[in-house]
């Protein structure tokens, strides 16, 4: 999309490896090995928003939900070397850890008539392909997720994200309240209204958990 090849604080994170469902989808994130400058674990935190698109189309905004460090030398209980391998006899071992986010897909970022950027919330009718490339999205382009193709706020994949953010959907939910209200982008009866959600939603997260 135009929009998102004009903010300069879109950066890419990694590329999708799988899909554990329809709008579940599993990244693999960027090291070393794989480009100059690697993502900073900063760049790729839990309630990340995320855009997942390739070359000149883009195919959906996600938000990170989950974790995973994947290292195959953990247990493993075969020969080992008594010392640090020495590069020169060994030049093609390479680390073999990897870090694999969970993303929950919550719509699209479209384009009005007009220019203007705006969101489509919901679960996207395509699928995702493999190898797609997953870019961090900036305050500006999670703000106009936010707001219809008229400039009014939205934020319909509330339900969806309670259902499929995982293990700390509620957690993820609330987090993404705060800094939508923190943020301040919005007038004052919608920053009232935002507020009201996410209190809401505590008082239901600090109940459950006293049950």
């Amino acid at each position: 999309m135009d929009f998102l090849a004009r903010s300069q604080q879109h950066r890419r994170l990694g590329k999708v490896v799988k899909s554990n469902s329809h709008c579940d989808y599993v990244v693999q994130v960027d090291d070393s090995h794989d480009v100059t400058h690697p993502p900073a674990a900063e760049d790729y935190g839990f309630g990340q928003f995320v855009a997942l698109e390739d070359g000149d189309r883009h195919w959906a905004v996600g938000l990170v939900y989950n974790s995973q460090l994947v290292n195959p030398l953990f247990l493993n209980n075969g020969p080992r070397l008594s010392s640090e391998p020495d590069p020169l006899f060994t030049p093609d071992l390479i680390s073999e850890t990897r870090t694999l986010l969970g993303v929950v897909l919550v719509g699209t970022l479209e384009t009005s008539t007009t220019g203007q950027a705006y969101g489509n919330h919901g679960i996207p009718r395509i699928v995702v392909p493999v190898n797609t490339a997953v870019h961090s999205l900036s305050p500006e382009a999670v703000y106009h997720f936010h707001c219809t193709a008229t400039g009014q706020p939205q934020f319909c994949y509330y339900s969806h994200l309670l259902r499929s953010g995982g293990l700390f959907a509620a957690q993820l939910t609330q987090q993404v309240l705060m800094e939508l209200i923190d943020s301040h982008r919005f007038s004052d009866v919608d920053q009232r209204a935002l507020t009201v959600l996410c209190k809401e939603l505590s008082w239901k997260n600090t109940m459950g958990a006293m049950r």
